[in-house]
């Protein structure tokens, strides 16, 4: 019961935000229940398992996480009472199996409507239910458009191999496709709508209403490597821009650990520091060759490098998070790159690993700069990208646009709704 007055609180419209405070000072303020829980060091076992379910449900479902511990204290509590009167616990816990069938029942056959017969203002409805008791409950009409039309943008076939894909691969064959209207979706053909492929970003400064979603477009949390690179590339009529993403240093090359080189003449010394040279130079001339306009890595890029980049006219950012990189890759249509060697042992970049857009630019988003891509060709990734006061705010608008996504994500591809605001808590009651 302890665990369950903890989040109670917090809990509905009028519920208050918690401040936690861990042993180094940090501060986290939030009234989402997973997160409220995670931070708490239990130790009883029957609590534990409360704080499991907790995270158990923010998994699975993503929202309804305070609701889940309360519900479940409250049945142990009256259980408890149960087995003190001397009922066995079997007995009760068939009970509540029986109480959990008829409920379902219930709501399957009085409760339940199908999403096909509906508009996509229940769509909106369903998010602003979800954030009505969150940070963001306040402008609910303006981020539960933002959730509805995030969702969408990533909606992709529902074969397997597209769904392994989208979750670690960030495959480039998802249908670009809009969004269907709810009316006529094909009971068919189902779709999938991969919440790992809306990526999220936040930024210090400005209104929270001013946050927004990069529609056909990608945004990611870096800057350019060196002043003189250009700060915008645009594609012309005929040819497009083409971003190489590389998971691999693009440093000068240096041998191995253990491997042994006698010289007997000293020039023969500077030969090999040329060839070291002349090996990154070639690698990178064939990066440039191949039509790259900009060049993204998750390594580190040195000055000698840079200089290449420089002088071609290309953006070049370096210590890229890879997770975004794979996101990228799957919006523009191409793929993270390794290695450049192929099977022969030969060194060559495939013009089918670029991504394509229409254009990049740097642009100044609060204290840093992010590089925008506008026009991407690929399809089924996007970015929101979060403005707010502080860190605390930015952090729980994010964990509040979650709950919410979470819910669009379960309309759309379960074509079920219930009524919100407590009304099927009071039907079954």
């Amino acid at each position: 019961m302890a665990v369950a007055n903890i989040v109670k609180s917090s809990l509905g419209p009028v519920g208050l935000d918690k401040m936690l405070v861990d042993d180094i000072g940090d501060v986290l303020i939030t009234n989402d229940g997973a997160t409220i829980l995670q931070q708490l060091e239990v130790e009883h076992p029957a609590a534990r398992v409360l704080v499991d379910l907790a995270q158990l449900q923010d998994h699975e479902v993503g929202d309804g996480t305070t609701s889940v511990v309360i519900i479940a204290a409250e049945l142990l509590r009256r259980g408890n009472e149960l087995v003190k009167t001397g009922i066995h616990p079997t007995t009760v816990i068939a009970g509540f199996r029986s109480a959990l069938k008829a409920a379902v029942a219930y709501l399957k056959k009085e409760m339940v409507l199908n999403v096909s017969d509906l508009n996509d203002d229940h769509l909106i409805q369903a998010a602003k239910t979800s954030m009505s008791s969150k940070i963001i409950g306040k402008e609910a009409d303006f981020f539960a458009k933002l959730a509805v039309d995030a969702v969408k943008s990533v909606q992709m076939k529902a074969s397997k191999a597209e769904r392994v894909e989208a979750m670690f691969e960030g495959s480039s064959t998802a249908q670009n496709a809009d969004a269907p209207t709810l009316g006529n979706a094909s009971k068919k053909e189902r779709f999938k709508y991969p919440l790992s492929a809306i990526h999220i970003l936040k930024a210090h400064g400005k209104s929270s209403l001013d946050s927004h979603l990069i529609a056909d477009g990608f945004a990611i949390n870096a800057m350019r490597a060196s002043q003189g690179m250009p700060t915008a590339v645009d594609s012309t009529p005929d040819k497009p821009v083409k971003i190489a993403m590389l998971d691999m240093n693009l440093q000068r090359h240096r041998m191995a650990m253990g491997i042994q080189v006698t010289v007997k003449d000293p020039a023969e010394i500077e030969n090999i520091k040329k060839r070291e040279m002349d090996i990154t130079k070639e690698r990178i001339q064939k990066i440039i060759d191949g039509g790259a306009k900009v060049v993204l890595t998750t390594k580190g890029v040195d000055d000698l490098c840079m200089k290449y980049f420089v002088e071609a006219g290309i953006i070049c950012a370096r210590r890229c998070n890879k997770d975004d990189l794979k996101r990228l890759a799957k919006a523009t249509g191409g793929k993270v790159v390794v290695t450049m060697a192929d099977m022969e042992g030969n060194e060559s970049f495939d013009s089918d690993c670029f991504g394509v857009c229409d254009s990049v630019r740097e642009e100044r988003i609060g204290d840093g700069e992010m590089l925008y891509a506008y026009g991407c060709k690929g399809g089924g990734a996007s970015t929101v990208v979060l403005r707010g006061a502080n860190e605390y705010m930015l952090d729980e608008m994010d964990r509040a646009l979650h709950d919410s996504l979470c819910v669009v994500k379960r309309m759309l591809e379960s074509n079920t709704l219930v009524a919100g605001g407590g009304a099927v808590e009071a039907a079954l009651s």
